[in-house]
């Protein structure tokens, strides 16, 4: 049965001349479990919103958008509250009251529910999501990751037959993104809710997927089951951008099924799942009958028949040049006098010229290290040092000399301006830069980060990959030679986040030192030279990006765990295609 239908629905945001939707009709039914995907800016945001009565942005509407055969913009209050449920990017954005139990009883409160009713309900959907342990608890005592498991029982507990997320893990670590992804889809096996999620992440969000939406240029490019859309984007004679976002054991399925078709012969479908591929490298690498001895660790020395070299990143990357820019001995921190400490003896150290990733879960402190390399933030005890000064003896001037730039996690504390480029601009307030070499870097930077078509939008009217593309103009405008980066993958999608890396190399080639923190295994583990993994107040378990993610369970990339058996110290699905190509030949 048809829930909910966009029919030629056209939407132009006010002030702009392309529309973010252009001509899209669809249909989705009960129950289903659909994944909505594509560039940012394509409109995913927006298409979105159009399901959500209060959420529907303001401008140019052409079409019509039904949930049960009545136009959404017709919905009483009451049934648009409790029929359609939202859940945002940010946790923080939901959240309306301070307690655990009052959060998770408001919706029925504003709805009139009486009190029985709602003691039950709030009863029964802390128990389904497990919520129970900190029922009681503040909210400011809740991590990242329970604020949006919270936002999704607050939600529920409103009985919506419709539940839309737009790119909810995006501000989670990868644990607690994947207990979410979970959660989510219990709700659609258990429930029968309608699920549409909107996601960059698709390495997990794709298996749990029914159906899949592929946006760009906003159109409705492709609506079809998960592994049609899969084989669309992975397409061998031009792949579509979106294909680097797919999980990595379609990429590598795909990749090997170019190199050898006779090996999958009797394959009928692609891989969806690590439990999957495990079993597909299984047939693979029996039907090489590439012995132990062959397929011993990479580390080890040599993999027998393989007659390309394929050497890790780990052996070059040791990073034992450059002076220590950056500088952490035995730092302490706490947020108040009475409140646990954040930063626990924390030593960290970091060269000139490296590219260093700081990984670990929501409220490990990774953010609060950030903020106290660049002084906003005074540690009680231990020393801090940034190009051999330190920074509790230096004003706000000298380190700004040291030029150190730091792109916040939320891009628009630092939007101050009313259109882009105006944004742009302002990086050069105060300096002596003439006016005509201001146009030409501002013009740059907006081709670089693919803003041009938006310099005279206004930054919050961008979508949440685009502001994050913007605000990371406007430091980098400020030339920093120390990069402080807080989730700068934070919704991107895929192919942007190819162009992010080359940034960022090129940036390291001329001696730029980035420090970045991080939810985004993949891009950590195919681009950084060091991680290290943020517990307990301090960073642990510092080593080269390959070592770090081949030494790990969890933290580490799907790519590793599907070939962990065979190729230990492979991350990357290139280099898990490059060695296979190497038993092939």
């Amino acid at each position: 049965m048809e829930t909910i239908a966009f029919k030629g629905v056209s939407f132009t945001y006010p002030g702009c001349e392309r529309k973010a939707l252009d001509n899209i009709t669809l249909s989705m039914g009960d129950s289903d479990f659909i994944v909505l995907c594509g560039k940012s800016g394509c409109g995913k945001s927006t298409f979105l919103r159009q399901m959500k009565k209060n959420l529907i942005p303001y401008g140019r509407f052409e079409g019509e958008v039904t949930y049960k055969g009545t136009d959404v913009s017709e919905l009483d209050k009451r049934t648009c509250a409790s029929r359609i449920g939202f859940v945002q990017q940010n946790p923080d954005n939901q959240i309306v009251t301070d307690k655990v139990w009052h959060e998770l009883a408001f919706g029925l409160e504003s709805l009139g529910f009486a009190n029985e009713v709602i003691r039950q309900r709030v009863a029964e959907m802390a128990s389904f999501f497990g919520i129970q342990n900190w029922f009681r608890k503040d909210i400011s005592e809740l991590s990242g990751g329970q604020k949006q498991l919270l936002n999704l029982a607050s939600v529920m507990v409103m009985q919506p037959e419709v539940l839309i997320l737009d790119e909810p893990t995006a501000q989670l670590d990868p644990l607690a993104a994947s207990e979410f992804l979970r959660a989510v889809k219990r709700v659609n096996l258990e429930l029968g809710t309608l699920i549409i999620i909107s996601e960059h992440r698709l390495e997990e969000a794709f298996p749990l997927a029914d159906k899949v939406i592929l946006m760009d240029s906003a159109k409705v490019v492709m609506y079809d089951e998960t592994e049609k859309v899969a084989a669309f984007l992975a397409n061998k004679d031009n792949p579509h951008d979106m294909y680097y976002g797919l999980p990595s054991i379609m990429r590598i399925y795909s990749e090997l099924l170019k190199q050898d078709r006779d090996a999958f012969a009797d394959k009928n479908a692609c891989p969806l799942t690590i439990r999957e591929g495990r079993l597909m490298m299984e047939e693979y690498m029996g039907s090489k009958q590439a012995s132990d001895e062959e397929t011993d660790s990479i580390e080890g020395g040599g993999i027998g028949r393989m007659k390309q070299d394929i050497r890790l990143k780990s052996e070059a990357v040791e990073n034992t040049r450059g002076d220590l820019v950056i500088e952490m001995e035995d730092v302490w921190f706490r947020y108040s006098r009475e409140g646990m400490d954040v930063l626990r003896g924390e030593n960290l150290y970091i060269r000139r010229g490296e590219w260093f990733a700081l990984m670990g879960g929501n409220g490990a402190g990774k953010s609060t290290t950030l903020k106290a390399i660049c002084g906003n933030i005074k540690p009680y005890k231990g020393r801090i040092k940034v190009d051999g000064k330190d920074i509790r003896k230096a004003s706000v001037k000298e380190l700004f000399d040291h030029r150190l730039g730091m792109l916040p996690q939320n891009p628009q504390a630092v939007f101050t301006e009313i259109n882009c480029e105006d944004e742009l601009f302002e990086a050069f307030a105060g300096s002596k830069v003439k006016d005509e070499v201001q146009t030409e870097k501002v013009n740059e930077m907006l081709e670089l980060l693919q803003l041009s078509h938006l310099r005279k939008s206004n930054p919050y009217d961008l979508s949440g990959g685009e502001q994050q593309r913007l605000a990371l103009g406007k430091i980098l405008l400020l030339e920093p030679t120390i990069l402080l980066l807080d989730e700068p993958t934070k919704g991107l999608d895929p192919f942007f986040k190819r162009t992010l890396a080359d940034i960022f190399k090129k940036l390291k080639e001329n001696g730029t030192t980035i420090l970045m923190v991080s939810h985004d295994i993949e891009f950590c583990a195919e681009y950084a030279d060091r991680c290290a993994l943020f517990f307990d107040g301090t960073a642990i378990s510092t080593s080269t990006s390959k070592r770090f993610f081949a030494g790990n369970n969890f933290y580490t990339t799907a790519a590793n765990r599907v070939v962990r058996k065979w190729f230990p110290q492979a991350v990357t699905c290139e280099e898990v295609v490059d060695l296979c190509a190497g038993l092939s030949t």
